[in-house]
């Protein structure tokens, strides 16, 4: 199953080999990096990596997060990443996360994909819950969460040990009626 999601703007869909160097660029950026799980540098034959883990991911997978990436229609240029994670213990619940190239956040790119991932999960997969959490630093993806429908349910204190320091971390979430409601 080829899953390609799309918008008035944007292509979410499987990551190719030929962006692997486009993704290495924007996942070496210490600012990008910082609230992400990887370190810096990040390399090529590292994009390589995880472009082969997705091709050998089926999308939808519990307990496996799918990437898929985001491309600007108008010139098929990638311009980020995000991904979906269907929950091993509960799979009606998914979490997901997003990142887009610094030179490209700040136009609404990231607010359209997930949304466009938002439904894809919530409507056309009929999931009942999706949740995405954040560092409480992060205020781009501290106001783009609300922004896009879903609620704050938490505010952990140093919850998680994250690159050599405790981080303290927002949790979002929303449900399938909730995001019927409002869309």
């Amino acid at each position: 199953m080829v899953l390609q999601l799309e918008t008035q703007r944007l292509m979410l869909r499987p990551l190719r080999l030929s962006d692997a160097q486009v993704i290495a660029e924007y996942r070496s950026d210490p600012q990008i990096a910082r609230y992400q799980s990887w370190n810096t540098p990040y390399s090529i034959s590292d994009a390589k990596q995880l472009i082969e883990e997705m091709k050998e991911t089926q999308p939808g997978t519990p307990g496996k997060w799918y990437q898929l990436a985001i491309e600007l229609i108008h010139d098929r240029h990638m311009i980020g990443d995000c991904a979906f994670y269907i929950l091993e213990a509960d799979a009606m619940q998914a979490e997901i996360s997003f990142t887009l190239a610094r030179q490209h956040q700040g136009l609404g790119y990231a607010s359209e994909a997930v949304r466009r991932l938002l439904g894809y999960l919530l409507v056309e997969n009929s999931l009942h819950r999706v949740r995405a959490n954040c560092d409480e630093e992060n205020i781009a993806s501290a106001s783009l969460l609300p922004r896009v429908g879903m609620r704050r349910e938490a505010h952990f204190l140093e919850s998680l040990w994250f690159k050599d320091h405790g981080s303290n971390e927002y949790w979002y979430a929303v449900l399938r009626r909730e995001w019927l409601e409002q869309n």
